[in-house]
């Protein structure tokens, strides 16, 4: 089972009234549950009678106490920094992780505030909203360039320093001989080894862990997947999902470089390197796909992104690499200083 373990069959299967009695039993929160979208833990929006939202999450049995709490020290060391990540709500003794027990297996819980807003997967992308996306990113990689935690320093499957192994490794359950050669291609890229500027990073800036409204970016949820690993990676995982079955792909990441280079810049090297790793990142989520949807057929988040993936990726290697490093390049903030979101 590789990097990827016994995740998925160690995942919490609790129901929306178990949910609601967790809440109240270790939050003194009395709450209608409703599950949300997850791929390996669980995620309840618990509403209360007043109308006030919270975020009941219940992690994996595979999941070490020790990583979740460096996630809270992440969320505390963000709450002074950025407006728009989640905080931590203690449970009724005090404590930022609560501990439940299954029939079968024991699971750590927290809940952390609500942030409203609608998916970015569901808005309409508009170029203000994608160099709004880019600031927001680089606001966040800024305030986390003070942080580290040993804890990040892992193996994880997610990891797109690891991609050549997950590629390795899931890639021959992939069926579609096409889908297969172009993943190739892009597996080809990484053959000479790759020395970047690391970094703790959120990890997962997909269009469903970011939340906006007005054109602007209002949350970034779920740091389930924080990982010490490249910086630019960061801003390519981001823009793997604004360029998926987009007419002008290149144009729409333009937008959230130039964005992301306003609060922080990257150096020529890391420029160059993220049209490359996000491509790594789309063909990592095509290997794991079809290693989890085989393991659990019944979860559709875990396909949520394949057939935009799918269709846009030959498309995307088409793009040469040199048109795409000196737009990057070029990508200067001043150009979109009239779709600033203060």
């Amino acid at each position: 089972m590789g990097l990827i373990g016994p995740i998925l069959s160690r995942a919490p299967t609790f129901t929306a009234q178990q949910a609601e009695g967790i809440a109240q039993q270790q939050y003194d929160l009395i709450s209608v549950a409703q599950e949300l979208p997850s791929e390996r833990d669980q995620n309840f929006l618990l509403t209360t009678p007043t109308g006030d939202k919270f975020i009941l999450k219940i992690a994996n049995a595979t999941e070490k106490l020790s990583l979740l709490v460096a996630q809270n020290e992440a969320m505390t060391h963000l709450a002074s920094r950025v407006s728009y990540c989640p905080r931590l709500v203690l449970s009724r003794s005090d404590q930022a992780v609560a501990q439940i027990r299954a029939a079968t297996a024991q699971h750590y819980v927290r809940v952390v505030t609500y942030l409203p807003g609608l998916p970015l997967a569901e808005a309409e992308q508009t170029p203000r909203l994608l160099f709004n996306l880019g600031r927001r990113l680089g606001e966040f990689s800024r305030a986390m360039s003070d942080f580290d935690h040993v804890e990040f320093h892992r193996d994880f499957h997610w990891d797109l320093a690891l991609g050549k192994q997950v590629i390795d490794e899931y890639g021959p359950l992939v069926t579609e001989n096409e889908v297969r050669d172009q993943i190739a291609r892009c597996r080809a890229i990484f053959d000479s080894s790759l020395e970047l500027p690391l970094k703790v990073i959120h990890g997962d800036a997909n269009d469903y862990n970011v939340l906006v409204q007005h054109d602007d970016v209002v949350g970034l949820i779920d740091f389930g997947d924080m990982i010490h690993s490249f910086r630019a990676g960061e801003l390519a995982i981001a823009l793997a999902y604004v360029v998926l079955d987009k007419e002008d792909p290149l144009i729409n990441a333009k937008a959230v470089v130039a964005g992301y280079r306003g609060e922080l810049e990257l150096n020529r090297e890391e420029i160059e390197w993220l049209w490359p790793l996000m491509l790594m990142r789309l063909c990592m989520s095509i290997c794991l796909a079809a290693y989890q949807c085989k393991q659990k057929p019944e979860n559709a988040y875990l396909d949520v992104s394949q057939r935009a993936i799918r269709n846009s990726l030959p498309g995307l290697i088409a793009i040469d690499p040199g048109l795409v490093a000196k737009t990057f390049v070029s990508a200067d903030y001043t150009d979109y200083a009239d779709l600033f979101v203060s």
